[in-house]
């Protein structure tokens, strides 16, 4: 940067559409936004309210959908605005919030699917002494754990990203401030944040998931032990869901992460950013928590019907 002069702010390209298509995208990604809203926020507040739902299981799916509320709400709204509007900029400091609060929100996500996977090894293999093992004090430091991981992980990815120099073109072509979107901009070598890029990658996403891996493969064994069809059917559905969640979430995540930005592809990381951001989000509470009777029966509980449909 030979004059040294640093943009002020940044132009998110967003999708490339046509003007037929643009009102057909934002309808439905409102819908979409207004549904994870719902059902996100219906979760958390009925484990709050019933008492039954005040077990480490269903803490952790609140915590949950609490970080999906707060992930989504960082770049879906802004990003409503900019297929609203011919306006599609963010100044530099608004650009650095949100992705630094993205990824606190993504880092910390991504390890409570990990400590999800250990409190359904304790469950499962350790029944009886489950709410002994999984006592509030343990459930809350281990979220207090993720959500560390969460702030320190971000702030080194955020550091490193914005210590480089901006000063040519300023359009991203990604529709929020993500991190390999954006260091595509910098005027400068990025040889140094593709490796703390991967390092970091490696540890809060390849080490949950290698956790979570030896968790099952220990579950599945003590499952195949169970003699009764209808309690390892009953076992399987329990991991078969927080398994789909983790594979919706992790997997793309560490395609965007992990891979050198040289290889990256814009189209391709917009796609795998909505996958992990919005679908995951959307697909949750479905997935998680409302096929699941407990959860139907607190419903019907606090709306005022006495008796809950099975």
């Amino acid at each position: 940067c030979p004059n040294r002069t640093f943009v002020a702010e940044f132009i998110l390209l967003g999708f490339s559409l046509g003007p037929r298509t643009t009102p057909l995208l934002f309808s439905a990604f409102l819908m979409i936004y207004l549904l994870i809203i719902l059902g996100n926020s219906s979760i958390a507040l009925l484990i709050f309210l019933d008492s039954c739902l005040h077990t480490p299981m269903y803490f952790f799916i609140g915590v949950l959908s609490v970080l999906d509320l707060g992930y989504t709400t960082t770049t879906v709204p802004q990003m409503l605005a900019h297929l609203a509007i011919e306006k599609k900029t963010i100044s530099f400091v608004g650009c650095v919030a949100q992705m630094y609060i993205f990824l606190v929100l993504g880092v910390t996500e991504s390890w409570l699917f990990a400590i999800m996977s250990i409190d359904r090894f304790v469950a499962i293999c350790h029944p009886l002494r489950y709410k002994v093992i999984m006592s509030p004090w343990l459930c809350g430091a281990m979220v207090t754990f993720c959500a560390l991981c969460g702030v320190t992980s971000a702030l080194v990815y955020t550091i490193f990203a914005m210590r480089l120099p901006y000063c040519g073109p300023n359009k991203i072509n990604h529709f929020f401030c993500e991190v390999p979107a954006v260091l595509k901009l910098a005027c400068a070598d990025t040889s140094v944040n593709d490796r703390v890029d991967f390092i970091l990658g490696f540890s809060v996403i390849l080490i949950p998931l290698s956790l979570i891996l030896v968790v099952y493969v220990n579950i599945f064994i003590v499952i195949l032990k169970i003699r009764s069809a209808q309690g390892r059917l009953k076992a399987f559905s329990t991991c078969a869901s927080h398994i789909t969640v983790v594979t919706m979430f992790c997997v793309p995540a560490m395609v965007m992460y992990m891979k050198p930005g040289t290889k990256a592809s814009p189209e391709q990381d917009k796609k795998l950013a909505l996958f992990y951001n919005i679908i995951s989000a959307f697909l949750n509470p479905i997935i998680y928590s409302l096929r699941n009777k407990d959860v139907k029966r607190a419903f019907f509980k606090v709306v005022g019907w006495r008796r809950a449909p099975e």
